[in-house]
Parts: structure tokens; C-alpha cells; sequence
């Protein structure tokens, strides 16, 4: 499903950096860069819930980022039609602005629209705007972001007709190491909510968390593991693998 954390993050990472990339294409060659990533996951988990089955997910995507700030990006995954109900594809096409506050603070405002272009039956693709700050904090980079889908067709529940999302990370590198260390932590308020997702509860609250670790291999190949889990206070399918804790290792490629 759509997984905002990672096209935020790494459009803000990439604008961050576009006056230092390689140039791909412009009239002025120090003013727009272009990035790729590729990777394969042992189960495409977002906000906690499974979106490919708890079966191995391909995934990939591309950012152009303008030195202004500007950047706009593509990514895709492949799903398991019967668990998400959204076909066998997702792709997520985003823009935004981001940019520098000071030497220890900077801001990612964007659009997201997720697409799903096999879906059987009703409209599913939607639209979420996001913002986020990341702060420098000792040697370790703390994010705190919001996401909000407004009322739309595929939006709308038994329960709810909007979605809140709420998060914070953050990550830090092992001094003399490749290795880097990550926590996430989410709350979703709406239709989006794990209980309510799967129309067991009129609660429309959950919590989604991760920790994990990643080490670059060599060249751009980079391998990563994490703990996921999600829990809603009336969650009744707790005991399903759609949405138990479980570990996801990760192999992935940057360009």
C-alpha cells in the first residue's frame, strides 16, 4: 500500500543533495538531479499491515530534484490482490518542496497520489498531502511528520470518511561502521486504522512501530532488517499474518 515514510524521506534526502549529484539531464547541469532505487522485501509492510500477503514484494522507483527544492518522484510495488484488494500493482507518483530551516533543521511539504492500476471494481486511487521537519540531533536525525487524506471515494469507511496519520523517526550511524540503526513510530486516526481497515472495530485508532538496522554491502547493494508490528485498541484479526509482528529483511540498490 502506500508507503509515504520512504518516498518522504527519500525525496527530502534527495533535494537535500541535489547540488552535490551528478547531473542527468538539463540545460544547466548543476541545477537538476536524477536518483533510482530498486529492492526486493520479504513482506511489503505499510503502517504495519502487509500489502503483498506476507510473500517476498519487488519494488522501485526515481526522483528528479530541481536545486530550488523542488522535486517530483515515482515508486511502485507489487501487491497480493486478494489481501490488500487493490490489484497486483501500486504506484506512487509524489512532488513537493523541500529545503534547509538552518544547519540542523529542514522541511518536506509534498502530494502524493496512489495509484492502483488493477484494481477490480470501485475507484482506489487517492490523493495525501504530507509535511515533515528533520532535526539534527547529536549524531542521530529525528523526523517528525503528518499525512492527511481528505474524504474521497476510496477514503470513506464504515467508520470514518478521512484519514490522519501521524509519525516520527529516527536513525543514526554506528561510528565506524556501515551499519545505521532506525525506530519508527505512527498513529493513524481514520479510515486507514488497522481495525477499521479490516471493518472489525468502530475504533478508528492505531499504533504502527519498527526498529531496525541496514549495512552497506558494496558499491550501491545495501541489506537491512526490521521488527514491525501494528496494534489497535479493538484489533480482532491480531492473529493474522496481515497484521502480526514479524521481521522483514530488505536487499536494495541506490543509484
Amino acid at each position: 500500500m502506500k508507503n509515504l515514510l520512504r518516498a518522504a524521506t527519500a525525496a527530502t534526502v534527495l533535494a537535500g543533495s541535489a547540488l552535490a549529484a551528478a547531473p542527468a539531464f538539463a540545460q544547466d547541469e548543476s541545477d537538476i538531479s536524477v536518483s533510482a532505487n530498486v529492492a526486493m522485501v520479504t513482506d511489503y509492510r505499510f503502517r504495519g499491515v502487509s500489502y503483498s500477503g506476507g510473500d517476498f514484494a519487488i519494488q522501485g522507483g526515481f526522483d528528479v530534484a530541481h536545486s530550488s527544492g523542488f522535486y517530483v518522484g515515482t515508486w511502485a510495488s507489487s501487491l497480493d490482490d486478494e489481501t490488500a484488494g487493490y490489484g497486483d500493482t501500486e504506484l506512487d507518483i509524489y512532488g513537493g518542496y523541500s529545503g534547509a530551516i538552518s544547519d540542523t533543521l529542514s522541511f518536506d511539504l509534498g502530494l502524493l497520489i496512489y495509484v492502483y492500476p488493477s484494481a477490480a471494481g470501485e475507484d482506489n486511487d487517492y490523493w495525501e498531502p504530507y509535511a515533515s521537519l528533520t532535526a539534527a540531533v547529536g549524531p542521530a536525525e529525528v523526523t517528525a511528520g503528518v499525512a492527511y487524506a481528505w474524504e474521497q471515494d476510496s477514503v470513506r469507511s464504515s467508520f470514518a470518511d478521512d484519514n490522519l496519520y501521524l509519525y516520527t523517526d529516527v536513525g543514526f550511524g554506528i561510528p565506524d561502521t556501515p551499519v545505521s540503526v532506525s525506530g519508527h513510530l505512527g498513529y493513524t486516526d481514520g479510515s486507514f486504522s488497522s481495525p477499521t481497515y479490516f471493518g472489525t472495530s468502530d475504533d478508528t485508532t492505531s499504533f504502527d512501530w519498527s526498529i531496525g538496522a541496514a549495512m552497506a554491502l558494496f558499491g550501491p547493494l545495501e541489506v537491512g532488517v526490521s521488527y514491525v508490528g501494528v496494534e489497535g485498541k479493538a484489533n480482532t484479526v491480531r492473529d493474522n499474518y496481515i497484521t502480526d509482528d514479524t521481521i522483514v529483511a530488505t536487499l536494495s540498490a541506490s543509484f
